[in-house]
């Protein structure tokens, strides 16, 4: 199966020695679920985009430093790009701004979260189960940064987890849209070197808080091993 990796940011200069760009990472984890896949990078936000949404047999984004409301051409383009993946029914999986962007796409709403940044890790709870969720958990933990949030929901959405932060923390659209609020793809050392990079702009006290919860336990191996099911299930 080709996966075609849309990427809408760089992971920042001085951490990339350290931790790799966002294709690496992604490629990483989803190799450790299925060595058979088969990867091309799109960098969407320099406006390379596949010839035919076909190039690939499904897609997944990066997340982004960037908001899905910012006017920038390349969003704008972007969010066109996304909802003709939906209009020709190809599978998409939505990571942090993918999964914001899914949503505006299709004629939701995402705006900044009165709550402040969400850093660190994040549990939600499993509200819906679908059937490439093969293992019955009642909640799942990743690790998560951002600030804007899904407020509204498109039309044939489904909230699958939830949390009191995050009301939308996976959702699925009809049946070849997921999004997730979380990372499964980012470290625990990434997070923290990533909230120390950005302590110009998130709260010491939030950023402390993000810290501590990094003590807890990821289930990014069991979520990615959900995102490889539902690529590679039949509708």
């Amino acid at each position: 199966m080709k996966i075609g990796i849309l990427q809408c940011d760089d992971v920042t200069e001085t951490l990339q020695a350290k931790h790799g760009n966002y294709p690496l990472m992604f490629t990483r984890l989803l190799e450790g679920i299925d060595p058979q896949l088969v990867f091309r990078v799109f960098r969407v936000m320099e406006g390379d985009y596949p010839d035919s949404v076909d190039e690939c047999d499904a897609y997944i984004t990066t997340g982004s430093r960037y908001g899905v409301n910012d006017d920038d051409d390349w969003v704008i383009q972007f969010e066109h790009f996304v909802a003709r993946l939906y209009a020709r029914k190809k599978k998409l999986i939505g990571i942090c701004f993918g999964h914001q962007m899914m949503v505006k796409a299709l004629g939701g709403k995402v705006a900044k979260s009165p709550k402040g940044w969400g850093i660190g890790v994040a549990t939600a709870r499993v509200i819906e189960r679908k059937p490439w969720m093969n293992d019955p958990v009642e909640s799942i933990s990743l690790i998560v940064s951002h600030q804007d949030q899904v407020v509204e929901l498109p039309a044939h959405t489904e909230v699958i987890a939830a949390s009191d932060f995050c009301p939308c923390y996976i959702i699925q659209i009809s049946d070849h849209f997921l999004g997730i609020q979380g990372h499964p793809e980012f470290s625990k050392t990434y997070s923290q070197d990533l909230m120390n990079a950005r302590r110009d702009r998130i709260p010491h006290q939030r950023i402390e808080t993000g810290e501590l919860s990094l003590l807890s336990p990821v289930d990014a191996q069991l979520v990615t091993r959900w995102l490889v099911n539902f690529l590679i299930q039949k509708d």
